[in-house]
Order: structure tokens, then sequence, then C-alpha cells
């Protein structure tokens, strides 16, 4: 005569935790199986008409209820030690992949492609890619970089990323950069503006009327541009859009510019003789 199986003892905490893991979308089916089972089995079914109402074995409803009773509701996410699909390629094939990729490259070529380290490697270009996107390598990309020569660039650099993240109280801070050689371009002839059935229209063909040069300045806090465009690029232009700029913020409040190292920037002031 068979055993009779005691029911799995259940908290109505768990019992509800259970049943939200189970209906949920998120949850794995092998999880919300084993919710299942251990319900049933709290509601006093035993072990074979678990396995025919789950249509699973009865070894594995007897394994649940087993592991359930002595680990609780953590062990129903947990996957087994030696369970699962087996890695097809080893640590050492993997960082032997991955030294090539940074450390080599192709004959005649400047970069790997996956198929090209496939052949090279042995292995399969899907390979190469799942591998390349879980190390985060991509061959294919180039970041340009230029090391400032600068002996006092850290203090700059301090100087000017303290602006934008602390900036001074009481003090205003203006961006001032330049675009020379801007071409000066107009249509032949006026466009006609758009109507109804119609779009609007240009001339194909365009007369130069030389260059021109932009100052501008940004002003930090209320995104302000201050601009001014010039014939030619000079230091005197330079002066004349600083002296703009007093116009433009005549306060007596402290003011603070940030620029590049053009050469209009650093013109030496003339002593007189």
């Amino acid at each position: 005569m068979p055993t009779r199986v005691s029911a799995v003892a259940l908290s109505e905490s768990d019992k509800q935790q259970l049943r939200e893991w189970a209906s949920a979308h998120g949850t794995p089916q092998q999880v919300a199986l084993r919710c299942r089972m251990v319900l049933a089995a709290a509601a006093g079914q035993s072990d074979n008409s678990v396995a025919q109402e789950c249509k699973i074995n009865r070894k594995t409803v007897m394994l649940w209820r087993a592991r359930f009773a002595h680990q609780g509701l953590p062990s129903l996410w947990e996957i087994a030690p030696g369970r699962g699909r087996k890695a097809t390629y080893g640590p050492e094939k993997i960082q032997s992949l991955i030294a090539t990729t940074l450390q080599c490259q192709p004959q005649g070529r400047t970069q790997w492609s996956c198929r090209s380290l496939a052949q090279r490697m042995g292995i399969s270009k899907s390979t190469v890619n799942n591998i390349w996107r879980s190390h985060n390598l991509q061959p294919h990309g180039v970041k340009t970089f230029k090391l400032s020569r600068d002996a006092h660039f850290l203090e700059k650099l301090t100087d000017v990323v303290g602006l934008y993240l602390n900036p001074p109280e009481k003090a205003i801070v203006l961006c001032v950069d330049e675009k020379s050689q801007i071409q000066a371009l107009d249509r032949t002839q006026p466009g006609l503006p758009m109507k109804q059935g119609r779009c609007g229209t240009m001339t194909h063909d365009y007369q130069r009327n030389g260059t021109t040069t932009l100052l501008a300045a940004l002003e930090l806090a209320q995104g302000q541009v201050v601009g001014e465009c010039y014939q030619r690029h000079r230091h005197q232009e330079f002066l004349k859009f600083l002296r703009r700029l007093d116009e433009e913020f005549p306060s007596q409040v402290p003011l603070h510019l940030l620029m590049d190292n053009y050469g209009t920037h650093k013109k030496p002031r003339s002593v007189p003789g």
C-alpha cells in the first residue's frame, strides 16, 4: 500500500508569493512550473497527481518537494551546479582571441573583421561576434585624441572645468570662439515663396560674395549669444569684439572668458620704444 506523502507547509505570505511568481509574465517558465508544483503539494496532492497535473516526471516533483522543504522560496530560482549548457570554448581560447584582437593586425588590413578572425582562430564568426560584444570590443571603431604640449595644461584645465561645474557667484562667464572662412553665398535670383499646390523655389546656381568671420560669445547662465561678423580675422577684429562685450556687459560684475589658444588671442601687447 503506498505511503501517504505529507503536504508541504506554507504560510499565507509564501502562498501569495508563489501565486504572483506563477502568474507574472516576467517569470521564467521553469520557475513558474516549480511554483505550481509546490502549490499543488501544499494542497495535499500526491507526487503522482502533481506529476500528472503538471505533465512532468514524478521524480522531478519529489526533487523539488525535498529541495523546497530544506531551502525555501529562494531555491526555486537557483540553478544546480553542473546544470545548463556547457561552454564550447574554454577561457584559454577566449583569452587567445581577445589577445589576437588587441595586439595583432591582419595582413594588408587595418583591423580584424568577424570573418577574418574566425578563419584565423578556427571558430565561427558568430562566436567571434559574441565574444567581442561580451568584452565590449569594437575593432572597426576609431576614436581620435590629441595630447596637449602646454606645460600649464593641468592648471588651465582645472580653471575651465571649475567654471562650468562651480561657477563663481556674482560673476559672468562667457565662452568665446570664432568661425573663420565662412562662405558668403547667395542665390542669383530671389526664391519664390511656398503657396498652395507649389513648394518654395530657388535657383540651382549661386554667386560668391567672399568670406566672413564670425566671432561669438555664449553666456552660460541664460544662454545669451553675442555675435559679430568681420571681413578679416586678426587681433584687431578680436579686440573690437572684446570692446563689444564690454558694451553688452557694462556692469561692475567680474567677467570670465573661456577661449582656446588661437593666434589672434595671443598677440603681444605693443610696448612704445
